[in-house]
């Protein structure tokens, strides 16, 4: 008896989670499947790529029952009879197949990535990792969804006994959705981000015992300063206390150099956007900053990061005779700020840029210094968004260096979008060049002898970058980026499927930064170099000396990137 009840007890709880799979499901998601092994712009591990592979399957497997159940409300003749029907009876299985040998054969697509990167070829344990991962990933996917289906069909049940059975249906598939998106977003991604705030916040507080504060008087952080040590946070932190000073530079020009000037203001600083411009301006303003020959606004990543491979490089051409200002304006990396707080950050760099644009104007014309600004990912989206051509139509600013722009960035999506005919969109060209020029690895295709207008606007971006080309729009067309010529740095084994492409350019972007340096989103100080130069209009640096600076900053990049990847490696 006891038994008898435990198992009906059983059979009503997994109900909803046992039973056959849908054949038609089963052969698209294969399809899926397969088309999410092929490469993309950046290269995948065995963990990425299987939960790519097993997202993917699950989405073919819900459009393969979606359409099975709309031919059988159409009451629409089943397929293929006798033989043929025996014969469609073996598809799923034929399908599944070909999912295991293509995961088996995947490795060549991803070597040719990593080949483009200079990185070395897959493990042989490749392939059986990924088909594990995506197979528990299909399967956690498959019980959320017959969890659904199961909510939907009793509300519906209930809901018959007062309504019309086709109303009844709708309102059990509403409640459900509302459901499981309250559990989502309400529970698991708000905890989740909770605990993501959370973390960032205690590392960014956190001081090691080797990042003393400043001792020279003029140094953020140090004495005197207007904001407190503690109160910078570790990336401003870090962004002050290193970096090169006026002895290295002018022991490498062999020229006399001046101590750069770096201003950052962290989130704890003070207690509004306002307060922490207002407050980054005034120790601007401490330190001298406007009585340098150049000064730059520096909008950060999320996480207040500021690529130090942008201001050395900087620094060094100018012989240091350059202050920088950045504040922070959140703990979370870029594409959860992007996510959770995409104002904040624009209008931390707008009211930034305001208060010391607004002084800047007061200062005389013949001794003022040229103003420039500056963001990489997020920060060059929010620093583009700062700059309001309208309000300084009579006094603009000198040019910008904006590197990685995201794809939702307005300007840039606007000027690529109108393009001259016949340029890429990897490396456009604008119009006559006069304003706007894009930069990658081989530097621009507009004539070095070209000549620039008042105001120089240089975006340095990598066509491998997904950050700055991924789009929602992949899901159905085809982008441009894919056409030919190809980008020396995208695989040309490279290709579109719809709503795969996708995900796997979304997928991308999270591994954007695990790149070797110089692809991805990843930027080499040498390209910096580069890019810098075409801002400043210096022509005061021979090619040899170029060359050296290059040579001298890309390997303490390299060091930089492996102690931000490997922190406890010492």
């Amino acid at each position: 008896m006891a038994e008898a009840l435990m198992r009906r007890v059983f059979d009503r709880l997994s109900a909803p989670y046992l039973g056959p799979l849908c054949r038609t499901g089963q052969v698209l998601g294969a399809l899926f499947f397969i088309a999410s092994l092929t490469p993309s712009l950046v290269p995948r591990g065995y963990v990425a790529q299987g939960l790519l592979s097993g997202v993917c399957f699950a989405l073919g497997y819900l459009l393969g029952v979606a359409l099975a159940g709309l031919w059988h409300r159409l009451m629409l003749p089943e397929l293929g009879k006798g033989r043929l029907q025996r014969l469609l009876r073996w598809l799923p299985w034929v399908s599944l197949l070909a999912c295991v040998l293509t995961a088996w054969w995947v490795r060549p697509w991803q070597d040719s990535v990593r080949a483009v990167m200079g990185l070395p070829p897959m493990d042989e344990g490749f392939s059986l990792r990924l088909l594990a991962i995506a197979l528990l990933v299909f399967g956690v996917l498959l019980l959320v969804g017959r969890a659904f289906a199961w909510v939907a069909r009793r509300v519906g049940a209930l809901s018959r006994r007062v309504m019309p059975a086709p109303v009844a249906r709708l309102l059990g598939i509403v409640v459900a959705a509302v459901l499981f998106f309250n559990i989502a977003n309400g529970v698991l991604l708000r905890g989740a981000l909770h605990a993501a705030d959370a973390s960032f916040r205690r590392a960014d507080a956190l001081i090691p015992p080797e990042a003393t504060a400043p001792t020279r008087p003029g140094s953020t952080g140090g004495p005197g300063s207007l904001v407190a040590w503690e109160q910078m946070g570790r990336t401003g932190r870090d962004f002050v206390r290193n970096g090169p000073d006026a002895a290295q530079i002018a022991a490498f020009t062999g020229k006399p150099a001046l101590q750069p000037i770096r201003v950052y203001a962290g989130l704890p600083s003070a207690s509004t956007t306002r307060a922490r411009a207002r407050l980054a301006l005034r120790e601007l303003q401490r330190q001298g900053g406007f009585e340098r020959a150049n000064l730059v606004v520096i909008t950060p990543t999320g996480t207040g990061w500021v690529d130090p491979a942008a201001a050395d490089s900087l620094e060094y051409l100018l012989h240091g005779d350059v202050a920088s200002v950045a504040v922070q304006y959140s703990y979370l990396s870029s594409p959860l700020s992007l996510l959770v707080e995409p104002e904040y950050g624009e209008e931390t760099s707008r009211l930034l840029f305001a208060e010391v644009y607004a002084y800047w104007r007061t200062l005389p014309v013949e001794t003022r210094p040229r103003l420039f600004v500056h963001g990489l990912s997020l920060g060059a989206m929010n620093s583009e968004r700062s700059v309001n051509l309208f309000d300084m139509i009579d006094t603009p600013i000198d040019g910008a260096l904006w590197s990685g722009p995201p794809f939702a960035t307005r300007t840039w999506r606007q000027t690529t979008n109108q393009r001259n005919p016949g340029s890429p969109e990897w490396l456009p060209v604008f119009r006559d060049s006069r304003s706007v020029r894009f930069m990658n690895q081989q530097g621009t295709p507009v004539p070095a002898d070209a000549p620039w207008g008042r105001m120089r606007v240089v975006y340095l971006q990598y066509a491998s970058d997904p950050i700055t080309f991924f789009t929602p729009y992949d899901a159905w067309r085809q982008p441009d980026w894919m056409a030919k010529p190809r980008a020396p740095d995208v695989s040309k084994e490279v290709r579109w499927y719809p709503l795969v492409s996708m995900l796997q350019l979304a997928l991308d972007m999270l591994l954007a930064d695990r790149t070797p340096m110089g692809y991805g989103h990843v930027f080499a100080p040498a390209h910096y170099v580069v890019g810098w130069q075409a801002v400043l209009g210096r022509d005061d640096w021979s090619d040899g000396d170029t060359r050296r600076l290059q040579d001298l900053l890309d390997p303490l990049r390299r060091q930089e990137i492996e102690r931000r990847r490997n922190p406890s490696g010492g």
